[in-house]
């Protein structure tokens, strides 16, 4: 995980999360590829799902979540 630029002020409710992982994520098997905005309390994990399966903002191959590049996560989405 990385990012192209660095932001200076968080956008608060208004807008989407921050850059990076926000505040009491869980994260299990997972590549988070850069760009990638996890709001606070989003639960990334691939059990109890497919081992290849595709959504919106992320996919899923081989039994490992991938979040690519530019993705969105909400606050409290579980994945």
């Amino acid at each position: 995980m990385g990012a192209d630029y660095f932001e200076q002020a968080s956008h608060g409710a208004s807008g989407p999360p921050s850059i990076g992982i926000g505040r009491n994520c869980v994260i299990d098997r997972a590549i988070i590829d850069k760009n990638a905005r996890i709001a606070d309390g989003a639960v990334i994990t691939p059990e109890g799902k497919p081992a290849n399966f595709d959504a919106e903002n992320y996919f899923i191959r081989d039994g490992l979540v991938v979040v690519p590049k530019n993705a969105i996560i909400p606050a409290g989405f579980w994945i």
